[in-house]
C-alpha cells in the first residue's frame, strides 16, 4: 500500500499557490512543517487503509529539484466538470497545460483526464471515471 507520495520542489511558495489552486477541492487538508507543505486527506474511523498523504518538499541533499521522465502523480476527480475546474485553476497557479481535459483513445471509455506541470515540471494529471457519466463514446 502506498502510504504517501513527495515531489521535489525549488520554489516552496510557488507550488503552494500551484497545489492549494485544487487539491483543498479534493478533500486535502494543508498542514506545513519546516517550511515544507504536507497534503493530507482525513481519516475516517473505520476507514480500510489510509488515504494517500501528498509532500511538497525542498530535496534533502540540497541538489535542485528535478521532475522525473515518465514520472506523474494522479489525482482523482468526482466527475469531468471537476476535472476541467480544477485543470483551469491549476493554469491559472502556475502550472503549464500538457493536455486538455478530455478522454484519451489509449484509455477505456469512461477515463476523462487533464494533464499538467506544475511550475517545478512535475507531472501531475487531474481525472474522473464516473460511470454515471457520458464517456467517450457516449
Amino acid at each position: 500500500m502506498i502510504a504517501y507520495v513527495t515531489v521535489g520542489v525549488d520554489d516552496i511558495a510557488l507550488a503552494e499557490q500551484f497545489y492549494s489552486a485544487f487539491l483543498p477541492a479534493l478533500g486535502y487538508q494543508l498542514e506545513k512543517y519546516h517550511g515544507d507543505l504536507s497534503y493530507i486527506l482525513p481519516r475516517h474511523p473505520g476507514q480500510s487503509g489510509a488515504p494517500v498523504d501528498f509532500y511538497v518538499k525542498s530535496p534533502f541533499d540540497g541538489c535542485p529539484a528535478s521532475a522525473g521522465n515518465g514520472t506523474m502523480i494522479a489525482f482523482e476527480a468526482c466527475n469531468q466538470e471537476q476535472v476541467r475546474t480544477l485543470h483551469a485553476a491549476a493554469l491559472a497557479a502556475g502550472g503549464s497545460d500538457v493536455g486538455q481535459p478530455g478522454f484519451r483513445d489509449a484509455y477505456g471509455p469512461q477515463f476523462y483526464v487533464g494533464y499538467l506541470r506544475d511550475p517545478q515540471g512535475n507531472k501531475i494529471a487531474v481525472f474522473s471515471s464516473n460511470p454515471d457519466e457520458p464517456g467517450r463514446d457516449g
